[in-house]
């Protein structure tokens, strides 16, 4: 779907935590809709009672569909599911309550998305504990949509500025990890490195690949996951063309890449490619005792739909205080509508 303002689908997220705050605020802002009409898909009273709690001049419209929203500054229409329905805030707990209500939205915005209602969907944080807790057994929103739209090549993206780094896995634990990197899923994610950079206007991409081991193995001596997938994958990378240099030991790869030597950077695991991220976008104010920016984009590569989000989690120990920052949600929207304006990713 292509429009000069396309309808994105916005989830609350955890109703518990800091999401449907984090929503609200974004859309308080003029500029979002100026870029795309927005529709909140989740909890109407949740999200009023946002408004009364931020003291925003903002009014809560519910919807029955996306055509009968007006997408108007100073006034969000929220798309309210049958079972998306909490009865008592209780800001800062994990609860089966809020998980199943946080998920009932993330359906409802897949739905939207797949019948092209919508053209993106952008998520807000979930707990992943309520939401198995609620039955539905998903280590993350990247695999809830990957499920729902039939997706076995799928990959997470981290963007800040002009630091991106894909995924080669994500929400495993961690001992299973050398088993997942294997020649031809490191190639696939490269693949994926190369053709959204593309999308993204980055015409002759350059990729860093990050090694599994320390010291990308050094030979040999601490693993040998790098001669035996990553190599061959990165050798194969470059016969097809693609500019992807590596195994660079993890330590040096986000260096040059925040440098500028690379455009995007392929992560072997989780927290591989999420600490460099977060120590660039998430910046502490120490004499204030609050979080003076919270900047990053996740996007879920390889769905037949646009998947962005926050790139944090609920932050339970701030929810219900109005001191969340909407930085990384206002992020995922405009990451969501210049997806939207190019072709699906």
């Amino acid at each position: 779907m292509k429009n000069s303002r396309p309808v994105i689908g916005i989830t609350m997220g955890d109703p518990f935590g800091v999401g449907p705050e984090i929503a609200v605020k974004s859309l308080a802002d003029k500029s979002v809709y100026s870029m795309c009409k927005p529709l909140l898909i989740g909890d109407a009273n949740v999200f009023q009672n946002v408004v009364t709690l931020t003291g925003l001049e903002l009014k809560i419209q519910s919807v029955r569909s996306e055509a009968e929203a007006d997408f108007k500054s100073g006034q969000i229409d929220v798309l309210q599911p049958p079972e998306c329905l909490v009865r008592e805030l209780r800001y800062g707990t994990v609860s089966a309550v809020a998980g199943h209500a946080a998920f009932i939205a993330i359906e409802k915005a897949i739905e939207l998305a797949k019948s092209e209602k919508i053209a993106a969907a952008v998520t807000g944080p979930i707990n992943k504990e309520a939401i198995n807790a609620a039955g539905h057994n998903f280590p993350g929103h990247t695999e809830i949509f990957a499920r729902y739209t039939e997706t076995e090549d799928y990959a997470m993206l981290l963007v800040y500025g002009d630091l991106r780094v894909i995924h080669v896995t994500t929400h495993i634990p961690f001992k299973l990890v050398a088993g997942m990197i294997t020649k031809g899923r490191v190639l696939k994610v490269i693949e994926l490195a190369h053709e959204t950079c593309l999308k993204l206007g980055i015409k002759q991409p350059r990729i860093g690949v990050a090694g599994l081991n320390p010291h990308a193995g050094d030979g040999g001596l601490f693993g040998t996951e790098e001669q035996e997938h990553i190599a061959p994958a990165i050798e194969d990378a470059r016969s097809a063309g693609i500019d992807a240099e590596g195994p660079v030991p993890p330590d040096t790869l986000f260096p040059k890449a925040i440098s500028g030597l690379f455009d995007i950077c392929v992560a072997m695991y989780h927290d591989q490619g999420h600490i460099p991220l977060k120590l660039t976008g998430f910046i502490w104010d120490r004499e204030n005792k609050r979080w003076r920016s919270v900047n990053g984009v996740n996007i879920t590569l390889g769905l037949p739909i646009i998947r962005t989000s926050v790139d944090h989690g609920t932050a339970f120990d701030i929810a219900g205080k109005g001191i969340a920052s909407p930085d990384s949600m206002i992020n995922a929207i405009e990451y969501a509508v210049k997806l939207a304006s190019s072709s699906s990713i």
